[in-house]
């Protein structure tokens, strides 16, 4: 039998194993809580660790092992997981003026040539200037794709 009756009723009150129970029972809920509060991915990793301690609690592990395996559970899984949250939550995230100009189609307005060091774009009604890629020259009246922004320049290629 798992729970000891006789221990917790002979004693008056709570025995040790059902105080473990509540104590692990509340890291979970509040860790819980606390990320559905937050949605940060702030707490979630406790709560794997305080299942897998009560887990442990329940089988009438030691304390030190529940314990230990409530940091070793709780890191491991924000090692392991926490990046591939990240870049799903991070999705989510509306891109900077900027950001957004990154695979945008421009008109080249002036000749751009990395060499002579000249060239600028139209894109959403803005002058910018340009760099190319690759060192090409593009022609003005050409159209263009936004590669990526170094400082205030963009950097296109010939579509």
């Amino acid at each position: 039998m798992l729970i000891n009756i006789e221990e917790a009723t002979n004693t008056g009150g709570l025995s040790r194993f059902a105080i473990l129970i509540i104590i692990w029972l509340a890291v979970l809920v509040i860790s819980l809580i606390a990320e559905l509060m937050t949605q940060g991915l702030t707490t979630i990793w406790m709560c794997g660790g305080a299942l897998v301690a009560l887990i442990v609690t329940i089988c009438h592990g030691p304390v030190w092992l529940q314990a230990t395996l409530f940091v070793i559970v709780t890191v491991a899984l924000l090692i392991v997981t926490r990046p591939i949250a990240q870049k799903h939550y991070n999705n989510r995230l509306i891109k900077t003026n900027a950001e957004n100009l990154i695979g945008q189609q421009a008109l080249v307005i002036e000749t751009v040539s990395n060499i002579g060091e000249k060239g600028a774009v139209k894109l959403a009604g803005l002058e910018w200037t340009a760099r190319t890629v690759d060192g090409s020259v593009i022609e003005a009246g050409e159209n263009v794709v936004v590669e990526s922004i170094e400082g205030v320049k963009l950097i296109v290629k010939k579509l």
